[in-house]
């Protein structure tokens, strides 16, 4: 994955819409009436539908379509069912609901970022251990 500022940006926003998205459509049509486990089926598949429509007409254009593709998938299938399965079983807000599908989305970002870091074998730069003055002294010893 690319760790530039236009690629970082992108996975954000691609997260943070395809979550607002489902979180609004899945707090619109799911109702206590539901039962918690067939809303959250067709939550995730709502969230599925709705990611891929987003990435598809919009987001890959900009952002490429490997690049977005599994977070906002993954984010759009998490927060459903997260939101379909509330929405089934108390009152919150849809405010709520918004803030609970933003938080999902930022954790799959990193949680994906940090994946791809531990496939690829690819390392952040590593500050030297130990102290800078003691390196310093044993260098001029």
């Amino acid at each position: 994955m690319e760790f530039r500022a236009w690629y970082c940006f992108g996975d954000l926003l691609s997260n943070a819409v395809v979550a607002l998205l489902t979180a609004l459509a899945a707090d619109a049509l799911f109702s206590p009436d539901w039962s918690m486990f067939t809303a959250m089926v067709a939550a995730m598949a709502l969230g599925m539908a709705i990611a891929n429509a987003c990435c598809l007409l919009v987001l890959m254009r900009c952002f490429g379509a490997m690049e977005i593709m599994l977070p906002a998938m993954l984010t759009g299938m998490l927060v459903g069912m997260a939101v379909g399965m509330s929405r089934t079983m108390s009152g919150l807000a849809t405010l709520d609901h918004v803030l609970l599908a933003l938080v999902i989305a930022l954790l799959t970002t990193v949680a994906v970022w940090g994946l791809d870091q531990h496939l690829s074998g690819e390392q952040l730069p590593q500050p030297a251990p130990g102290n800078p003055r003691q390196r310093d002294r044993q260098a001029q010893e």
